[in-house]
């Protein structure tokens, strides 16, 4: 259920476009995204949070949070849950 959306974000912060739409749960995201540097994290962590009504503290995020738009979708669920 998150994976869509989470991916629609994405796509919308970092202006992914058509490449966006490529995008699947084991698709590589830090490291892998250019556009998926550290201020754009920050920005996608607040629209993550505003489109979902979830809180995301520094201490919750780690790399492997950002490793797959699958690990994300994984951890914005639990936020959620």
């Amino acid at each position: 259920m998150y994976l869509n959306e989470v991916k629609n974000v994405l796509i919308d912060v970092l202006h992914l476009g058509e490449a966006g739409a490529r995008l699947d749960a084991d698709s590589p995201l830090l490291g892998s995204l250019p556009e998926l540097d550290s201020m754009a994290v920050v920005t996608l962590i607040g629209a993550l949070e505003e489109h979902f009504g979830i809180a995301i503290d520094d201490d919750d995020i780690s790399a492997s949070t950002f490793e797959t738009l699958g690990s994300l979708a994984a951890f914005v669920a639990q936020k959620a849950a």
